[in-house]
């Protein structure tokens, strides 16, 4: 566990505390019903150190889930050219820390009011509710997208304009299942394929050529 991450979710487990008396208090057998809840919240806050690959050339996946599309597109918000998108869900059982994909300087933030799809609806990278980052070092510029979901209604920003990152270092988080989008340039060699499950920080999604 880590502090920063279960302080993101104090009023939630504040709730949950509460709940406990109340319940006892109306029906001590269903008492369970909270502890259950806090147990869930501890799980989904968790924060596990990862080691990054320490190849320069590698990129690394910026968040925990499942790969669920790779497609070329025009990246219209940062770099202003067409780029492999990767997408990864992230469901209520993932670790919901951002990390950077490389190591490299945040030259872009913005963020985006919208709506709340599932995720995993294509249209969600439109319509919700996100957060463009990109990073960039003397090698290239990558672009990432923090997107809420159905039931993430969040996006944590941990790291400012100008912070210099290490690969696998966090920089945000989203609360309650989303997705995360990493824009690559076109000479990228893609490491995964949708349906493939990733770990933030930790696995080659990609190499520089």
């Amino acid at each position: 566990m880590r502090f920063q991450t279960l302080y993101e979710g104090r009023w939630i487990f504040c709730v949950l505390f509460l709940m406990i008396p109340f319940f006892i208090w109306i029906r001590p057998a269903l008492v369970f019903i909270p502890l259950l809840l806090i147990l869930f919240c501890i799980n989904f806050f968790r924060d596990p150190d990862r080691t990054a690959p320490s190849d320069p050339k590698s990129i690394v996946s910026a968040a925990d889930g499942t790969v669920t599309a790779i497609e070329e597109l025009d990246e219209n918000e940062v770099t202003h050219t067409r780029m492999k998108r990767i997408a990864v869900f992230l469901s209520v059982f993932n670790v919901h820390t951002n990390r950077a994909p490389m190591d490299g300087t945040v030259i872009y933030t913005k963020h985006f009011p919208g709506t709340y799809l599932d995720a995993r609806n294509p249209e969600s990278s439109k319509k919700n509710e996100a957060m463009t980052w990109a990073f960039k070092n003397s090698e290239t510029t990558l672009v990432v997208r923090q997107i809420t979901g159905a039931i993430a209604r969040r996006i944590v920003a941990w790291s400012n304009l100008g912070d210099s990152l290490k690969k696998g270092a966090r920089f945000g988080m989203i609360r309650f299942g989303s997705r995360t989008e990493v824009y690559l340039p076109l000479n990228c060699q893609i490491m995964v394929k949708p349906g493939d499950k990733v770990k933030g920080g930790e696995t080659i999604v990609a190499k520089l050529p």
